[in-house]
């Protein structure tokens, strides 16, 4: 099995501003990071330029979501080519909070992905379950459906890492097990074995999202299918070159 390498995504939400961005830009700058982690940092849009501009070259830089299209009379929304333009190269899609809060169907992920894909961005495609659907034993239903419309938009998947969110850990500070997020990401790894490829499930980095902390992050990191995080609140913080660091 070729060794996945270990990826680490800071979501910074709505959240920052210059100043603080900026400091936390010099903070990561100049921490010893592992050399063999992924790093993306997810800044707001109006922040894109900023975020590149002042962070290192070996921390890459991604937006939180974008449009199916280039360009367009869509007031408000951003292209992939507006945001490869400021030197990015990344793009969170499906994130629960876009799923749950805006109302983003499905469907549309599944375009903005394959937009995304075929503008040349990579993209960071987010499924998980919410607290019910746990509850109601349906968790693997729903993120095997959430799945197959991203995969059913991939041509090449070197260009995808899939974050798995349970929705009832973001942001309450309840984390999956470790076991409890093995179970999943091993499961998905199998979906996709049968659904894709066996290449493709070997390769893929699956990483988990909610609430990973300093604290949490080290036996999380330890279970043979977690290939990395997606990090909230914990990345505007310092303790987030820990979590960079949970494998070191």
């Amino acid at each position: 099995i070729m060794s996945r390498k270990f990826f680490v995504g800071g979501n910074w939400k709505l959240n920052g501003d210059k100043k603080s961005l900026g400091e936390l830009a010099q903070t990561m700058n100049a921490a010893k990071v592992d050399p063999n982690v992924e790093v993306v940092c997810g800044a707001p849009s109006i922040y894109l330029d900023f975020a590149r501009s002042k962070l290192d070259a070996k921390f890459e830089v991604a937006a939180q979501n974008c449009y199916k299209v280039a360009k367009g009379a869509f007031t408000g929304e951003i292209s992939p080519a507006m945001i490869k333009d400021c030197g990015v190269n990344w793009v969170i899609l499906g994130h629960s909070e876009r799923r749950h809060v805006f109302g983003e169907s499905d469907e549309l992920i599944g375009q903005k992905t394959a937009h995304a894909l075929e503008s040349g961005l990579c993209v960071i495609a987010c499924i998980g379950e919410k607290l019910d659907e746990r509850e109601g034993g349906i968790t693997e239903k729903v993120v095997f459906a959430q799945t197959k419309v991203i995969a059913d938009n991939v041509k090449d998947w070197s260009k995808v890492v899939l974050a798995y969110e349970p929705v009832w850990a973001i942001g309450t500070g309840k984390t999956a097990s470790p076991q409890q997020a093995q179970e999943v990401h091993d499961k998905l790894r199998g979906w996709l074995k049968t659904n894709v490829s066996e290449a493709v499930a070997n390769s893929v980095r699956i990483i988990y999202g909610g609430s990973v902390t300093g604290a949490t992050c080290k036996e999380l990191a330890s279970q043979k299918d977690v290939d990395g995080f997606l990090v909230g609140g914990a990345s505007l913080k310092p303790e987030f070159i820990e979590i960079i660091n949970a494998k070191a």
